[in-house]
């Protein structure tokens, strides 16, 4: 089980993350692009992910992660229930969505 400040932590310690409110929510952010958002009424947070990475990572964690419905899950937003995950899952997940987004000099 992953709690909202562990969230927190490991999205800001990605190399220039910030939190910012999107629609009275937090979001981390790089360079100005979400890449990911923490709902706090449900137990569930999104990231974006490319649609590949995507139907892969639901797949092999059903009931944890899943496409969001509609049209921003088609563009990879996907949302995790993270008092189902692990750490390192969440991590990953993290990682993966800020280097979807992250400007090419800090994924080097």
């Amino acid at each position: 089980m992953v709690t909202p400040d562990e969230i927190r932590a490991l999205a800001l310690a990605l190399p220039e993350a910030v939190e910012a409110d999107h629609h009275g929510m937090p979001s981390f952010r790089v360079a100005g692009k979400i890449f990911s958002t923490l709902h706090v009424a449900h137990p569930r947070m999104m990231v974006k992910l490319d649609p590949e990475d995507q139907r892969n990572l639901a797949e092999a964690h059903p009931g944890i992660v899943e496409p969001v419905a509609g049209y921003w899950g088609r563009k990879g937003s996907t949302f995790v229930w993270y008092e189902r995950a692990d750490t390192g899952l969440v991590d990953s997940l993290l990682r993966l969505a800020w280097s979807g987004v992250a400007p090419r000099r800090l994924r080097a």
